[in-house]
This record gives structure tokens, sequence and C-alpha cells, in this order.
């Protein structure tokens, strides 16, 4: 069985999420081979780099480009897919959207998000129509679909006719080795240090798109302000200079709290553990996720966490979380003040128990036994 990985839709120079993803999974995937399984990656010149030492029986396939610039990325992965893939013997290709002509007999898609429907206003204009041109046909000729959570599962459903049959629940999961409890008060002399942060905070993490509700969190601690002390905000993710990030500097002002938050912009993730540790709460309010890997993260290093009580969340979140309506700032700001005070204990516990029952090694095993599914169903071997 060969498996083709389409590695081409994440930008080199800003890595996303789905590269956290892939560099987790391929290598607990390529120590569980057997036989004459092989991974084929498919990379551009830029993207190689970031995809090796997976060991022998993971293999690359160069495209010319990846989302470094996207029509042309987009353009190779419909006409050059369907010469190429053949040519390396592919039987099953894993991407997020198929290809106008199917470049191997099984075809496994991951839906990462369905944010062109659920979120527009993320989504470029260009990209949001060719989502969602690409997502109905997409549903109809796979033959299995990834989702990551009962909630997507619930919006594919609503949005695409699509076989029930077809949707694999498979979550994401936290690499323990990174995130894990560490000392609270080196992290906060080394944030100290790099960024200033010289007050206990609450701690944001996202980037900065509108639904995932940073204006919602500035509102609910101007709220919770007098009653959290001396306490910061701190506001950690890509976007510092964009124009959402200008309305919400505004917002911040007209508030009144502008000395009190510290916009630190995008982070290595190896970074990020540091502000989880270092934080009295990680707040997550955001108002669509198909996942919310950051809970699962800071619960992992013993950070309590707030979050809301819609989408994916709470089913992430598992019990372990305060849950507040994320439209409502007063909520937000009371389950803040709660997770710093007499709920602190109790949610650090839950949340480092909630974390431990997610690993990238059962992501990996479940994702190839969904490949090794999808080649025996078509047969095998061309």
């Amino acid at each position: 069985m060969r498996v083709a990985i389409n590695l081409l839709t994440d930008d080199p120079a800003n890595p996303s999420g789905a590269h956290w993803f892939w560099t987790r999974v391929i290598p607990e995937m390529a120590s569980r081979l057997t036989g004459d399984e092989q991974l084929h990656l498919l990379v551009s010149p830029t993207s190689r780099a970031s995809h090796t030492g997976y060991g022998p029986g993971v293999h690359h396939v160069t495209f010319p480009w990846s989302n470094e610039r996207p029509p042309l990325r987009t353009a190779s992965e419909h006409l050059y897919s369907p010469l190429r893939l053949p040519l390396s013997g592919i039987d099953v290709f894993n991407t997020l959207l198929a290809p106008i002509v199917r470049p191997a007999p099984g075809l496994v898609v991951h839906f990462k998000t369905l944010h062109a429907y659920t979120a527009p206003e993320s989504v470029r204009p260009s990209a949001r129509l060719y989502r969602r041109l690409s997502y109905p046909r997409t549903a109809r000729v796979a033959d299995a679909i990834v989702i990551n959570s009962e909630s997507l599962r619930h919006e594919v459903t609503r949005y695409l006719d699509v076989d029930p049959a077809k949707l694999h629940l498979i979550p994401e999961a936290v690499d323990h080795e990174l995130f894990r409890p560490g000392d609270p008060e080196h992290a906060r002399h080394t944030l100290r240090l790099r960024y200033g942060i010289t007050r206990p905070f609450v701690l944001f993490v996202s980037s900065l798109w509108p639904y995932k509700n940073c204006a919602g969190l500035l509102r609910a601690f101007a709220a919770a302000k007098p009653e959290l002390g001396d306490r910061q905000l701190v506001i950690v993710g890509p976007g510092r200079d964009g124009p959402h990030a200008a309305e919400l500097g505004e917002l911040a002002a007209e508030l009144g709290i502008s000395d009190d938050v510290v916009w630190v912009g995008g982070v290595p993730i190896t970074e990020t553990v540091l502000f989880y540790r270092a934080a009295d709460v990680f707040v997550y309010p955001s108002f669509n996720e198909t996942f919310g890997l950051p809970i699962l993260e800071a619960m992992a290093t013993g950070c309590p966490v707030v979050t809301s009580n819609i989408s994916a969340m709470p089913e992430t979140a598992g019990g372990a979380a305060l849950l507040a309506d994320p439209s409502d700032p007063e909520a937000i700001g009371q389950a803040i003040l709660e997770a710093c005070g007499p709920a602190r204990d109790g949610l650090r516990e839950k949340g480092l128990l909630r974390a431990s029952e997610f690993s990238w090694a059962r992501t990996a095993e479940r994702t190839l036994d969904l490949y090794r599914a999808v080649y025996a169903r078509r047969g095998g071997r061309r």
C-alpha cells in the first residue's frame, strides 16, 4: 500500500496548525508501517526541508509550489497530481479537497474546518468561493472523510450532502513531551525578560480573526478588572498587525484597559508552553471551532481553562473547563474570576486528566487504519 499525503496547502514561511498536525502524525504512522506499506509526501522545494528524517518507509513527491503561491499550488494539485501520482504507484491519496481528476484509486480527505460556511469573514473571497465550489464534489467522490469532532460532523451534514458512513471521527491530540507541567516561576521570569510581562495574567492564544472573539474577552476582562486586581491580559497569536487587531486596540482604549493588555503577536508553538505555564487562566471564548486544540495544550500544562459553551469546545474540554456564553462578556468575566479563585486547583487536576486521553500515537494509528481500510475496499494494488 502506497499512500500519498498532500502537504502543499501549508506555507513554509508561515506554518499553520496543519503543519504541526502532520509533523506529529507522520512519524507515528511511519513507525507503524508494515510489509510494503509506504508514505509519499507531496512537498515543494521550499517545504521539503520541514519533512525529513521520518524513516525509510517515507518518501517525497516534489511539486513546484506549496502555499506560498496559492493559485499555482492549487493548479498543480488539479493538473499535475493525476499525472504524477500514478508514476509512484499511489493507491490512496490524502488531501483537503479532491482534484478534478482522481489521481489514485482511493481518496481520503481531511475536513479541518468549514469556515467558508461558518466563518466566511476569515477566508479570502477567492478562497471562499473555491472552497464552496469544491466541498460538495469532494464529499461526493471521497471514499472517506476524516473529521475531528462531533461538532464538525454536525456542520458537514448541515452544509453538505454527504453519506454519513463516509465520516470518520479521529480527534487531534497533544504533544505531551512539549505540553506538560513545568516551573511556573521560571516561565514567568523568561516571559518578563522576553516580552515585558511583569504581572500575573489572563491568557488568550489564537489568531486574531473576529470569530475567535478576542473582542468579547477584552470586554469580559474590563468587566472583571476590579476583582482581578493587578492582572494583565496577554494576547498571543498571529495577526497583530492586521485590521482586526487595530480594531481590538481601539476597543481596549475605549474600555480603559490599554495599559493592562500585552499584545505579544505570533510566537513559535514551542514557546507557547511558557505562556500556559505562567498564566493564571487560559481563556478561549471562540464562536466556532472544529476542535479547539489550545484547550488541551493549556490543560496538559496544568493551566485552568475557561472556554465557550457552544461549537466543539465543550466536547473537547470534556467537563474539565469552565464554560461560558461567548456572546456574554459578563459570563466570561465571572468564569475567569472563578477559575482564578476557588475552582483553580480542581480545574488543574481535571485538565491534566482530560489532556492525557489524547495522544498523537492514537491519532496516527487510527488514520493509518483508515488508509488500510480504503485500500482494501478499493481492491488492493491496481
